[in-house]
């Protein structure tokens, strides 16, 4: 393929790689929250041709926190010890926001599973996200 994302933004504007254990969690889910929306209705829009209200609605039905927690419940059991730490790191920051219509445990660990993304995401590691999110298909 070619080079990922991450690295091509960094490149054309001149910035430092860093290690991605170096962010803050709440900066890796806000990241992480872009990266999975992106995914979602990109797979959306490619199943088939719909409306775009329609490709909000399912899209808005599947990056709400409820169903992040969903997920990320199925795919805990996967996760290497570092990808653990780092969600659980997410999950555990305070944040001083809750989604308008999550409950606050729901909420935390959506956080935790965006912040997960985000460091895979800028870590370059775009192959493991979409087989956590995508499963083996």
């Amino acid at each position: 393929m070619g080079e990922d994302l991450t690295s091509i933004i960094r490149e054309r504007f001149g910035y430092e790689t860093v290690d991605a254990k170096q962010y803050a969690p709440l900066a890796l889910a806000f990241v992480g929250d872009a990266v999975y929306s992106l995914l979602i209705r990109t797979r959306l829009l490619c199943e088939q041709e719909r409306t775009v209200n329609h490709l909000h609605k399912h899209a808005a039905d599947e990056v709400k926190a409820e169903a992040q927690k969903e997920l990320m419940t199925r795919i805990l059991p996967l996760l290497t010890e570092e990808e653990t730490t780092v969600y659980k790191r997410g999950r555990n920051a305070k944040s001083y926001t809750v989604a308008k219509h999550a409950s606050v445990t729901d909420y935390r660990i959506a956080t935790g599973f965006e912040a997960l993304i985000g460091f895979l995401y800028l870590e370059g590691r775009t192959d493991r996200i979409m087989e956590l999110v995508f499963g083996q298909e």
